[in-house]
């Protein structure tokens, strides 16, 4: 069976701004010349654009065209940083420590990432709201597809727009477990709680736009004074 016309243009797309050929801000070209230049008719072309569009790549402007997403530090926080202050509020994290160190990977590490990959690089750090430590982080990366990113630390809070700027790695959605755990040793000394104390604990798969899980991540919460907030909704009827 063949691929329809629409999904041969989105392929083509993805694949150039995998490439770096389209970098994140990046004009795309009209629908009549993405039709002309991929052979297919211009309702294709704006069938794929509108795809795109609904899947966070692209973002269409009335009036002046289609542009690769770009992902900002607000924008990254306020999709992927879910604590909140009682009435809704985000307040953004500031970092307080950070470890950064290339190492092999553990087995559950290589069958989850992308690529199965040997080494990975492992970040630790402490992040605090209103200026009480507030989150112990460990994030796990492939090394292969973040060649030296242990050599940039420190690194940026809104970490998911270095993934795009640096690394045309762009990160769509992320896969949460949440459930109450035991404050490791090293979560309970930067809350200043017992060993053991119970927490908030977050496990995140982050997937990017070519459908790899690109990290793994383990976030133990302090959560007497912000909440694990997110909005659900039901798709609408069609």
């Amino acid at each position: 069976m063949s691929t329809p016309l629409y999904k041969v243009v989105i392929d083509t797309l993805i694949g150039r701004i995998a490439s770096g050929d389209l970098l994140p801000g990046a004009m795309l070209p009209s629908e009549a010349q993405l039709g002309k230049d991929l052979g297919v008719s211009q309702g294709t072309a704006r069938k794929a654009l509108m795809e795109l569009e609904a899947r966070g790549l692209v973002q269409r402007r009335q009036g002046r065209g289609s542009f690769v997403t770009v992902r900002t530090p607000e924008t990254s926080m306020f999709n992927f940083f879910r604590l909140r202050a009682p009435d809704g509020t985000l307040t953004p994290p500031h970092l307080e420590s950070e470890v950064v160190v290339k190492r092999p990977a553990t087995a559950h590490e290589t069958a989850k990432l992308f690529g199965a990959p040997e080494d990975v690089i492992e970040i630790v750090r402490i992040r605090s709201l209103n200026s009480r430590n507030a989150t112990h982080e460990v994030l796990v990366v492939p090394a292969r597809l973040f060649p030296g990113l242990q050599e940039r630390a420190p690194l940026p809070n809104a970490i998911y727009v270095l993934y795009q700027q640096a690394y045309s790695v762009i990160i769509l959605k992320a896969e949460e477990q949440l459930r109450i755990g035991a404050a490791s040793a090293s979560a309970a000394r930067a809350f200043g709680l017992d060993e053991g104390a119970p927490v908030l604990k977050i496990y995140r798969e982050a997937i990017d736009f070519l459908d790899r899980t690109v990290e793994l991540r383990t976030v133990q919460c302090l959560t007497q004074t912000h909440r694990y907030c997110i909005t659900l909704s039901q798709p609408a009827e069609t």
